[in-house]
């Protein structure tokens, strides 16, 4: 299934040279990042790698779609506390990545951060271009 916006409101540009030991722009100069391989796969790990912008990204959206559904639920969840992990391996002659969120959200219980993290999930547009491919896990947390 393909999820196509009905309209772009936003086009994110960026520049990349050198892939893994290389250098990341955006578009508007903002970003600007020496891009290398995490140690624990052989590189210096001095420098940002696509694992963690994937992660900032996805966690970013994730929360900002975990604050849009909590306020259709009528929960204030713009204190949540939001954790990601993106695992990075071997998967045939190449490699995958899956990811694994934990929300701690402030005065509710669990069984209601579950109910709504997982609605987040249905509406995050990193999980909606995940889906299907990429091992996804969501945990809600109350407080």
């Amino acid at each position: 299934m393909t999820n196509t916006p009905e309209k772009i409101v936003y086009t994110a540009r960026a520049s990349v040279t050198g892939g893994r030991q290389g250098r990341a722009t955006s578009e508007d100069g903002v970003l600007d990042l020496s891009l290398t391989a995490p140690k624990e796969v052989g590189g210096p790990g001095t420098g940002t790698n696509p694992e963690q912008l994937f992660a900032v990204g996805y966690g970013a959206c994730f929360q900002g779609a975990l604050t849009m559904v909590a306020k259709a639920h009528g929960v204030d969840a713009s204190g949540s506390q939001l954790e990601i992990a993106v695992g990075f391996g071997p998967e045939g002659d190449s490699y995958a990545i899956t990811a694994d969120i934990e929300v701690t959200i402030p005065g509710v219980d669990d069984a209601k951060a579950q109910e709504l993290v997982e609605a987040a999930h249905q509406v995050c547009h990193y999980s909606k271009a995940t889906r299907g491919n990429v091992p996804v896990t969501v945990v809600g947390k109350g407080a």
